[in-house]
This record gives structure tokens, sequence and C-alpha cells, in this order.
């Protein structure tokens, strides 16, 4: 408590926490103001007969990992998701475009380049997801009817359909940006990731919602009488079991997201002897880091994001045809089929390889050592040392690939075999875990920096 209490002791971090609750804040305000003529009793309903499908299921993701709400379309509904797309697009690029690759090079201002085209391009990729969403929210009705979700009553004399759909689109569109600049601001003049807390918030907010629906009869507003019986009831009725092992789980995977995420392989390294007059400089072994889970939740961002491409061809192609495999095929891409959970692991291997090749370049970190006169014992400053360097990291991002393999279909394993639903199995296991843990840590990490700076101890200090 007392190190709690230290935090609010330096009037400078005090001040960069408040600021930082203060736009969280408004982020969550804004979730709950909705957009102009829509009915949200009947989004709701709307919504949940949807959950259960692989639609609800992937706007369940989208959720997720943007911060935002789809299925209360509020002004904040596509919440950062298109910032992170444009921000992972021009990483992309940044690697196999020369011209990109010698901007970001050039330091902290090209880095501020590569900002403002990121920003940029948020607009675009905004306006084109927010026009699907709303296409979908419209619905194949009449203007007259309005379309799913629409609550047209007395509007619909003279209602106008384009008019509506663009005002919708700029008002999400200005929403995303708006949370775009709270992200930044907390950089700028908070504490943590602006970005990522808001992603981690919103993560936050849904886990007491899904405890409810566990726990929560909705008949009778009360615990469940399942709980208190070994066995419980049948189908996804709670048992005392099912309630254990979602604990245990939860203990667990915590546990292993924290000793992964904090795990490095260090390399020793040795800088060479100079002599000067009759002083010797250097001589001195240090160890160069490398991180087991080197591209932290990315590879299953990249993963979950293109495993949505075959579902939704084969979902089409199966309303063309009326072949039988390509239904079976289409079914089988949902989050708990097995061939989803293959083509799963497998794209994270692949992007997880792919993430550090573009993140890490061991030849130049190999011609780094020998420019600062630095060297790995027993290999030759050069070829030597980056063939090396290539061969540790490959050994580890296996590692780390398989961790984040396992954590990533922790849900749907615990959907399957505990038959608890799959929006309650993702919260207590699964990559939105990853992220909160993670985001957490280096949240943590920072506060510790301020701490220790000014000789108050750690908050993870005994």
């Amino acid at each position: 408590m007392n190190k709690l209490l230290s935090i609010f002791k330096i009037p400078e971090l005090a001040r960069k926490l408040w600021i930082t609750i203060a736009l969280l804040a408004i982020y969550r305000i804004g979730l709950y103001i909705p957009l102009p003529i829509i009915d949200q009793a009947k989004m709701q309903s709307s919504m949940q007969q949807a959950q259960s499908g692989a639609l609800g299921q992937i706007m369940g993701y989208v959720s997720l990992f943007s911060g935002g709400t789809l299925s209360q379309s509020s002004i904040f509904g596509m919440g950062i998701m298109p910032y992170i797309s444009a921000s992972i697009i021009f990483q992309l690029l940044s690697s196999v475009v020369p011209s990109l690759e010698r901007i970001r090079k050039e330091g902290e201002s090209g880095r501020k380049k590569i900002n403002q085209w990121t920003r940029i391009a948020t607009v675009p990729i905004c306006m084109i997801q927010t026009m699907i969403w709303i296409r979908h929210l419209m619905g194949e009705e009449t203007p007259e009817s309005g379309g799913l979700g629409l609550a047209l009553g007395d509007y619909a004399t003279g209602f106008n359909y384009y008019y509506y759909a663009f005002s919708c689109v700029l008002t999400m569109t200005a929403g995303t940006m708006f949370l775009m600049w709270i992200g930044e601001q907390i950089d700028e003049y908070g504490i943590g990731n602006g970005i990522s807390l808001i992603i981690m918030a919103g993560i936050i907010s849904r886990i007491p919602d899904a405890t409810g629906s566990l726990l929560i009869d909705p008949a009778t507003g009360w615990l469940r009488e399942s709980i208190f019986t070994l066995g419980g009831g049948g189908g996804q009725d709670v048992s005392f079991e099912k309630i254990l092992a979602l604990i245990i789980l939860f203990i667990a995977v915590v546990v292993a997201v924290i000793a992964i995420t904090k795990a490095t392989r260090h390399i020793t390294t040795q800088s060479a002897k100079h002599v000067r007059g009759r002083r010797v400089f250097g001589g001195t072994k240090q160890s160069l880091p490398l991180r087991v889970n080197a591209g932290g939740v990315m590879p299953v961002i990249f993963a979950s994001s293109l495993l949505l491409l075959p579902w939704f061809l084969f979902k089409v192609l199966s309303s063309w045809s009326d072949s039988q495999w390509i239904t079976s095929v289409a079914n089988a891409f949902e989050r708990q089929g097995y061939i989803y959970n293959l083509c799963y692991i497998a794209l994270i291997y692949f992007f997880c390889y792919f993430w550090v090749a573009i993140t890490f370049n061991p030849k130049e970190v190999a011609d780094n050592l020998k420019d600062y006169g630095s060297f790995i014992p027993g290999y030759r400053p050069g070829k030597r040392t980056a063939d090396y360097l290539e061969k540790v990291l490959q050994r580890i991002t296996y590692v780390g690939a398989a961790f984040l393999a396992i954590v990533a279909i922790i849900p749907s394993l615990v959907s399957a075999f505990l038959d608890v639903d799959y929006r309650i199995a993702q919260f207590y296991g699964g990559t939105g875990l990853l992220i909160v843990v993670s985001v957490a840590l280096d949240l943590v990490q920072r506060i510790n920096s301020h701490l220790v700076m000014r000789n108050y101890p750690g908050l993870t200090e005994d």
C-alpha cells in the first residue's frame, strides 16, 4: 500500500496518472454516445441473435482488438483498428520499400514523417471500413424500412438514405481520429502507450459483463444454482468444476504470459581493449538481450485477420453453390473448427518468423557491434556473428511462436471441452489476456522508472 501511495508523492508522476485516467474516462464516455437515428433496443436484440454465430464472433474479435463497440454502433464504434491497420501497413512497407526504409533510419525526424503519413492513411481506411459496417446496418431493405437497427418512425417522411449513411461515416471516422488523438496525448502528457491502454481498457470493461453472464442466471437475476453443485447441469450450465477449472486456467495463463513476455536470451558480448598511454579502456563484458516473444501479439492479430478471408470467401461460394464440401469448409473455419485451429497455428508460426525478420536484422546488429569495437566471444565479427545471431533467433522464436499458438487456441479449447460460451472463454485465456498482461507490465515498468529515478522503491521490488 505504501508503494502505491508513493506514486502520488511525486507531483510529475501523479499528474501523468491523472491525465491518463481522465483521457481514458473520456474514451469510455464516448462509447455510450450512439449514432443518430438508431434504435439501440432493436440494435441490441439483433446483435444478441448474431453473437451465437460466426459473424458475432468476428464482431467481438474486431471490438476486442480495436477498443470499439460495434454492437452498440457508437461514435467510437470502429475504435482504433483503422489506425492499427495503417500502422501495420507502413511498418511492413518500411521494411520492403527502400525509400521508406531510408526515412525510417533517419531517426526522430523519419519517425515523425512516417507517423504523419500513418495518420493521413487512417482516414480513408476508416471511411472504407465504416461504409461497409453502415451498409450492413442498412441491410438490403428499402430506405423506408430503415434496415437493421434503424428506427425512423416519424422521420420516414423525407428521409434521405445517402445523407444519413454519409453522416454516420463521417461521425465514426471523426470518432476514430479523436481516439487516435487521445492515444497521442497519453503518449505525450500521460504515462504508458496510449493506443495500447485504450485497447486494454476496452478489454477490461468487457470482463464484468462476461463474468456476469457466466455466474448470473438471467431468469432470476441471482447466482446460478448449478455453481454450488458438483456436476452442475447440462449444456452450458456452469458447475463448480467449470468455475474451478476457469480460475486455475486464468492464473496459469497469467503466470505464463508474464514469464514469456519478460523472458530474454542474453548473448554475452565483450568490447576490445584499447591502450591509451598508461590507461587501458574497454575489455568489459556486456549482454545483448533477445526477447523470446519478440513479435508480441502482432502475429496473432495478423493470423486472425487473414483467417477471416477464407471464411468470407467460402460463405459467399456456399451461397452461390449447393456444393456440400464448400459449406463444410466454410463451417470448419469458424472458431471451434479443427481446420481453423490448425491453420491458425501455422499462420502464427509464419508471422512470428516474418515479424522477427522485418524488425531484427542480424547483419545490421553484427555490423554495429563491429563498429563499436565489440564482439561475441568465440565468433568472428561480421558474417559469423550475424549467422550465430540468426541461429539463436530462430530457436527462441520457435519457442515464442509455440507459446503464442497455445495461448491463442485456449479459448477454442475451453469453449469446446468445458462447453463454455466462446465470448466468456476469450477473456480468461487467449489473446485478450495476453494484451492486458503485456500492457500492464509495460505500465508498471514505466512507473517503476519514475519511482527509482527519485529514490523510491519500485512497485515490483521487495
